[in-house]
């Protein structure tokens, strides 16, 4: 998107040039207030009460068009009222919905995020902030149908479709030399790696993960006596490797969209998913990988045990990533911006053809 409109300049909450400074250049980047409090960008899961008023305070009155991309907070930006806003929407607030598996799970799981230091009076007040700052977008445009079809549930608005892109170029195709299964996962509860570690004993798998987050220590308590190798955050040239030298790669949550099992066939390797969620619309049964169908160790280890990865051709696995490629992203994504632009017409009917 970045790239897409150039001379944009870039507001968001909190940046930091060493995780991000590739992708966006520093000097375009406009950082909320919170910015400047010590240790934003590290303990930003404390800063979630706080998000709402930080995006409502920018000053966005120059701009004829607002493009946001947004989890929660972004799309309650406030414009001039002959302004478009475009909404990219990844996700309905996971705090407005799902409280116990999002919130609750991180309580439970004795994280010192905000997200599980939140009081409910606090989750509310979001929730019904959330609520209104879902009816301020001119247009929503979801990274699935999945999220398509939970804006229109939570929100009561439509929703136009471009799937999240893939960026292929961080990819090389390889050949499963490794013969471990992989898990690329923030380490969060809703994520479901414990699934996978448990999966992965009962098949008799060695299994790798690799992410971090506050579910981490949880998570190795349980994979003790197992195959389980923790790898933690890693480079990209490190994901890379580890990525092509995978036997497969599972998905073991259900995802809003998720883009691992498409990183995983840019690598030239195939996918077990949960069957539900974005990966029933990035993985061809069969032809880039499989679905298990219940959210249980069993269910999963059935579909592992089973599996043959040679069977799947990684030239095929990689040309099916490619067309989720950033290129093709560009051009659905702004021929549509335009076309919502021209029409200052809300979403009343699909103008991208569905895969």
């Amino acid at each position: 998107m970045a790239d897409l409109y150039p001379e944009a300049p870039v507001y968001t909450s909190l940046f930091d040039a060493r995780v991000t400074g590739d992708l966006v250049a520093a000097a375009r980047v406009h950082a909320s207030a919170l910015q400047a409090l010590p240790g934003a960008t590290h303990y930003f899961r404390f800063l979630a009460p706080f998000y709402p008023a930080a995006f409502e305070a920018f000053d966005l009155a120059a701009y004829d068009l607002v493009v946001s991309t947004t989890t929660a907070w972004a799309k309650g930006v406030r414009f001039r009222a002959d302004a478009v806003h475009v909404s990219y929407i990844h996700t309905v607030s996971r705090f407005s919905f799902a409280y116990e598996q999002y919130v609750g799970g991180l309580q439970s799981s004795g994280s010192l995020g905000a997200a599980g230091l939140l009081a409910r009076p606090i989750v509310q007040r979001l929730v019904a902030w959330d609520a209104q700052a879902a009816k301020r977008p001119t247009a929503f445009i979801a990274n699935s149908r999945n999220v398509a079809e939970r804006v229109k549930r939570y929100y009561g608005r439509d929703a136009y479709v471009v799937h999240c892109p893939v960026d292929i170029d961080r990819f090389a195709v390889g050949d499963g030399s490794g013969g471990y299964v992989l898990v690329v996962s923030r380490l969060l509860p809703y994520k479901r790696v414990d699934l996978a570690i448990e999966a992965c004993r009962l098949a008799d798998l060695p299994l790798l993960i690799v992410g971090a987050g506050p579910a981490e220590r949880a998570l190795k308590r349980a994979a003790r006596g197992t195959r389980t190798q923790f790898l933690g955050a890693v480079s990209d040239a490190a994901l890379r490797d580890v990525m092509r030298k995978a036997r497969l790669v599972v998905l073991p949550g259900e995802e809003d969209y998720g883009l691992v099992p498409l990183e995983a066939n840019a690598s030239g390797r195939p996918v077990v998913a949960y069957a539900r969620g974005g990966a029933l619309e990035t993985i061809v049964r069969g032809v880039t990988g499989e679905h298990f169908a219940e959210p249980t160790p069993d269910s999963l280890a059935a579909v592992l045990r089973g599996f043959d990865a040679d069977r799947y051709d990684p030239a095929l696995l990689r040309k099916h990533a490619e067309s989720f490629g950033p290129q093709a992203f560009k051009e659905r994504f702004g021929s549509l911006v335009a076309e919502i632009v021209r029409s200052r017409a809300g979403p009343a009917r699909q103008l991208v053809q569905q895969r």
